[in-house]
């Protein structure tokens, strides 16, 4: 091999758009290894033609494509394809969530913390009720949405009712790395549960209830007011929070939706007697 027509790792570094230290990684991962290392000093040389493999790497890594990915496309792996599609989807997923979190914080420079007179947070006496339900896991709190949405695209072909169902959505308050969701649908006195849900009866009992006004995206602005309005009460939160759709988000512009938030509660004087 003649050197002449290496490049030094500076002078690599500059055609590649890379600093040093990150040819260096690249290098000790396996991902962009030199042409030649100087047994004698160490130093590193590449051949100018890799530096499209160069570019390749500070490109991909530039749109947050993880370094197992940046490998598969430059080895030409035909499931490189697939993981980049994976990756848009992640980014996708990312953009929402930053959109949405872009939204509740404008809401709240906006009119404030959400507060409980604003929710008209009060208690309610509920009682059960049979319903059918579909179930699915969230991948994160993030994920809650998707989840959600899911459920009620399985659960709604599956209802022969003559009028909207009334549908609601049941979430644990307490959130771990992957969230169970559901969506129950009530069903009438007799009727019969469809294929591929499962029938239970939810509690009955006293709730506390809030009213939110407004895309899904925001409704943990309200769920915030409703528990802190229990907290401060000494309410014991007794079951999931329950979220319940009044109108169809199909024909209903999104600041114009309204979801009930309810949590079975048990009234205790413990935060009370708290010094």
């Amino acid at each position: 091999m003649n050197d002449d027509h290496l490049l030094s790792i500076g002078q690599f570094a500059r055609l590649a758009r890379l600093s040093v230290k990150q040819l260096r990684h690249y290098a000790d991962l396996g991902l962009l290894p030199p042409a030649r290392v100087d047994p004698a000093t160490g130093y590193r040389y590449y051949r100018a033609g890799q530096a499209r493999d160069a570019l390749t790497v500070g490109l991909l890594r530039s749109l947050d494509v993880p370094l197992p990915v940046v490998a598969e496309v430059l080895r030409g792996k035909p499931e490189a394809t697939g993981a980049l599609a994976d990756v848009r989807d992640r980014l996708d997923e990312e953009l929402a969530r930053r959109q949405h979190s872009l939204a509740a914080l404008e809401r709240i420079l906006e009119r404030g913390l959400p507060s409980a007179e604003a929710a008209h947070v009060a208690l309610r006496e509920e009682s059960p009720q049979r319903v059918a339900l579909v179930r699915d896991l969230a991948t994160s709190p993030y994920d809650i949405g998707r989840a959600t949405s899911l459920c009620v695209a399985r659960l709604l072909p599956l209802l022969d009712t003559a009028r909207p169902p009334r549908l609601t959505g049941l979430f644990p308050l307490d959130m771990g790395e992957q969230v169970p969701v559901a969506v129950a649908a009530t069903l009438d006195d007799g009727a019969r549960a469809p294929e591929s849900t499962t029938v239970d009866l939810l509690p009955g009992g006293v709730f506390a209830c809030a009213t939110h006004l407004g895309p899904y995206a925001q409704v943990s602005l309200t769920a915030h007011a409703l528990l802190a309005w229990c907290a401060e009460r000494g309410h014991d939160l007794a079951g999931p929070l329950r979220e319940v759709y009044v109108n169809d988000p199909a024909t209903t512009p999104p600041d114009q939706l309204v979801t009930r938030l309810m949590v079975p509660v048990r009234e205790t004087n413990e935060m009370q007697e708290t010094p």
